[in-house]
């Protein structure tokens, strides 16, 4: 019968092996681009993501509360049927980094993201659809937060 003890130093030898020859995996980072992530306005944010100036569309459709009871969580959701969407942002305008989420998408799933944002105060908010073609539409909604999530 096998002890423990030395089920866990032939474990060691086996992994000691594998990483000897490169067979484990090394750490996985997001690739993110800062300068997007850190931009204070929607302008900014094209220029960074080497896109054109948006243009308002009735194709792509924003999802959110009008009123939202605690900044800290308001949920938000982006979508379009648009075929060659390739990315899809949320944007907050007034929170101290405009974007809040950003979505790389290919053709095989349904352009519809949600999720979670801090809102520090009542803002616009925007879904932006990146297309494949360089065109870059929105769709945009004002949220009332009562109680702020951004230190507020």
């Amino acid at each position: 019968m096998q002890t423990r003890r030395e089920m866990l130093k032939r474990s060691a030898t086996v992994a000691g092996l594998l990483a000897g020859l490169g067979a484990l995996p090394q750490t996985a980072l997001a690739a993110w681009n800062k300068a997007a992530f850190e931009a204070k306005n929607m302008a900014d944010l094209m220029k960074a993501l080497g896109a054109s100036a948006p243009a308002e569309s009735k194709d792509v459709t924003i999802t959110g509360p009008d009123i939202a009871e605690n900044g800290a969580v308001v949920p938000l959701g982006a979508s379009t049927s648009l075929p060659g969407v390739k990315r899809m942002l949320l944007l907050v305008e007034k929170n101290p980094n405009v974007l809040a989420a950003a979505f790389d998408l290919t053709d095989a799933v349904d352009a519809s993201v949600t999720t979670r944002v801090k809102m520090g105060q009542s803002s616009n908010v925007f879904a932006v659809a990146m297309m494949a073609d360089g065109k870059v539409m929105f769709a945009q909604k004002e949220v009332k937060v009562t109680l702020g999530g951004c230190g507020g």
